[in-house]
């Protein structure tokens, strides 16, 4: 029997891996309306805490990407999958503020640090020649198709005060799929290590001070900053409290947000194919240009709230498709080498952008009432991150720095 290649079983993993993690984090949101009704709890306090998780993950990510540049993404993600199985347990048992900060801020911030789209990414990028772009695509979009699939479950199980065994669940699927990567990635820790030990030898700070003084990894930095604010900040965490608050209820909120995540990830797939074939300075601009635009339906919402339908297929198109492009832009201007270490600070960029997102939102409505200001300054910053992308050139790095 031919032995499965090693790095599909990377694409495989990494597929599987963001699906879960990334329904987990979905999960708070969807839970947030149950939790201050049952707990008592404030919505800036659940934002707080959503905002301190993405500032830990931030600070995280230069480091797991330096630890896939070297050994490869096989106990990263293991690891990670059982920190975030460590996590969802203890959320489905807690009872106090102080679970829920430990359980989300604490074990959730490390394991969803270590299980990243940057991680796999990374991981896909230096493993891939050819259809470098699609095979990107198609690992990161685990990361919109699981929450296609888990997040409708998720809100039915909320709707009849099932929100502790949605988490139950969520750990067994952690727990197997770990011990499941742990054996698939065998060969490509192998394959990395040997990659890394012919490559040049860096120490983290040197590699992160070359990628410091290179204008290409600024303009890939500032975009994605950008883009955690006007993705995981805004539309994971106020989408459906927002939807809730015009009176959509919990099951067809969720239901629309697993119809976004759906064509989510078609819309990664069609950017890595895509990456592969165009101008992806242009891809990238255009991605961020077009969601910027979708931000616009949002106000509408409050007097029709047939709206959410639209808004969920039009911003799917262009919500995760960034991250194939970016990923290329980054293995190609700044080195495969390199490129665990690039995306690992770019990611990090991404998580502040986020945590200032949630933050924003929880804050806005609080001392505003509403979301409006919200969906505004998510308007304006896309289009921002548009111009700023555009100004990173499309051509490759031709050779490997020595």
């Amino acid at each position: 029997m031919r032995r499965f290649d090693a790095k599909w079983a990377i694409v495989l993993v990494g597929f599987l891996a963001l699906s879960l993690a990334f329904s987990g984090r979905a999960m708070l949101s969807l839970a947030m309306p149950e939790w201050i009704a049952e707990f008592g709890w404030s919505r800036s306090f659940i934002s707080d805490v959503m905002a301190v998780t993405l500032v830990i993950m931030a600070g995280l990510a230069p480091v797991v990407g330096f630890g896939i540049d070297r050994g490869g993404p096989r106990t990263i993600l293991t690891g990670g999958l059982l920190l975030v199985a460590a996590s969802t347990m203890l959320l489905s048992a807690m009872q106090t503020p102080l679970s829920f900060i430990l359980g989300f801020s604490g074990l959730g911030a490390v394991g969803f640090g270590l299980v990243a789209t940057h991680a796999v990414s990374s991981a896909v990028a230096r493993s891939f020649d050819g259809r470098q772009g699609l095979a990107i695509g198609i690992a990161t979009s685990g990361s919109t198709a699981g929450q296609f699939v888990f997040v409708p479950i998720l809100g039915l199980l909320l709707a009849s005060g099932g929100w502790r065994l949605g988490y139950q669940a969520l750990a067994g699927g952690c727990v197997l799929l770990a011990l499941l990567s742990w054996v698939l990635l065998r060969g490509a820790g192998a394959r990395a290590r040997a990659a890394a030990a012919a490559e040049v030898r860096e120490g983290f700070v040197t590699r992160v001070w070359y990628l410091l003084r290179r204008p290409a990894f600024h303009g890939l930095f500032w975009s994605f900053v950008l883009c955690g604010y006007t993705t995981t900040g805004v539309i994971e965490t106020h989408l459906i409290p927002y939807a809730e608050f015009c009176g959509v209820p919990p099951a067809p909120s969720s239901l629309a947000f697993g119809v976004l995540m759906g064509v989510n990830t078609l819309g990664m797939v069609a950017a890595g194919w895509l990456t592969d074939r165009i101008n992806r300075t242009w891809l990238l601009a255009g991605i961020y240009a077009g969601r910027g635009l979708v931000f616009l339906l949002l106000p509408v919402l409050v007097r029709d709230t047939s709206v959410l339908w639209v808004f969920a297929v039009l911003f799917g198109i262009f919500d995760y498709a960034t991250v194939p492009p970016t990923a290329s832009l980054a293995a190609g201007h700044l080195g495969r080498e390199r490129v665990g270490t690039a995306m690992g600070l770019i990611s990090a960029g991404h998580s502040i952008g986020a945590a200032i997102g949630a933050f924003m939102g929880g804050y806005l409505f609080d001392s505003t009432g509403g979301y409006g200001w919200l969906w505004s300054s998510s308007f304006a910053l896309a289009l921002l991150a548009a111009a700023i992308a555009a100004l990173v050139p499309h051509r490759m790095r031709p050779a490997l720095v020595t």
